[in-house]
């Protein structure tokens, strides 16, 4: 994530070190290192453009963004050329978005990552979340939050699913590579939470994804033994949905594999 600077000789022969540089410069310098037209999520931002209020949420939680920094994403571009922007109150009006989910999405928008960062370990090529512990406790890996309340939902569910769903409406290709990176590393989730989140998952992304639908699918699989045990499970089964028809096809696929795997020997799972 961070590039390591190297001491430079001059034509004297002298060593000279690159000067200090606030966090605050860095992520100006990157901004202005992006390219300016179109408006995308590499767009080069002007930091002296036009303040937007986004009023969000049921509570009409206030934010405050810049102009151009907005317009990263194309679902805000767009709003900011059409009837949907109040031109006269520079102000946007996302109703129906979490508060939290959203200053996850400026968050990204004006640092490249949302809390809690990623780091990466590069001698053992691992990476880790910004103040993760190894914990045996529900709910994530201890330091880190996991989950959110979600409104729509009217209960917990995986904050990055939310982030990855938000990122999906607003054209964050990006993003939502990177929140899923962060949700694979969670671990302890309880049954209830991974099927509501799966279920969001489903209800606010297109048929066609092909990364977040699979990942939750991939680890029911893989914890197969805990979900087979599960009261909550069978209650969500038997209200069936899309979700347990594409489960049904994916083991169907897996338990395929095993008996290739094993040339021809299958083996009831």
């Amino acid at each position: 994530m961070f590039k390591r600077s190297f001491a430079s000789k001059d034509r004297a022969g002298k060593i000279t070190k690159p000067s200090k540089r606030s966090f605050r410069d860095d992520v100006k310098q990157k901004m202005l290192e992006r390219l300016d037209s179109p408006k995308t999520e590499s767009a080069s931002p002007n930091l002296t453009s036009a303040i937007i209020t986004i009023v969000v949420g049921q509570d009409q939680r206030l934010f405050a963004a810049h102009q151009d920094v907005l317009s990263y994403s194309p679902f805000f571009y767009a709003a900011l050329q059409d009837q949907f922007f109040e031109a006269n109150a520079r102000r946007i009006n996302l109703p129906d978005e979490e508060p939290e989910v959203f200053s996850a999405i400026l968050e990204y928008l004006y640092k490249g990552d949302y809390s809690p960062r990623l780091l990466q370990d590069k001698r053992r090529n691992t990476w880790t979340l910004e103040g993760a512990v190894d914990s045996p406790k529900l709910g994530g890996r201890g330091g880190v939050e996991a989950t959110i309340f979600h409104s729509g939902v009217g209960d917990v569910i995986l904050r990055d699913t939310a982030v990855y769903c938000a990122a999906d409406r607003y054209g964050l290709e990006e993003l939502k590579r990177l929140s899923l990176r962060k949700q694979g590393l969670q671990s302890g989730i309880e049954v209830g939470v991974i099927l509501r989140s799966a279920r969001y998952a489903y209800e606010n992304t297109p048929d066609n994804d092909s990364r977040l639908r699979a990942h939750y699918l991939a680890l029911i699989i893989r914890s197969r033994k805990t979900f087979k045990r599960s009261g909550t499970m069978q209650m969500e089964m038997e209200n069936g949905g899309k979700l347990f028809f594409d489960l049904f096809v994916a083991m169907c696929n897996h338990m395929d594999d095993i008996v290739e795997l094993q040339k021809g020997s299958p083996r009831t799972i």
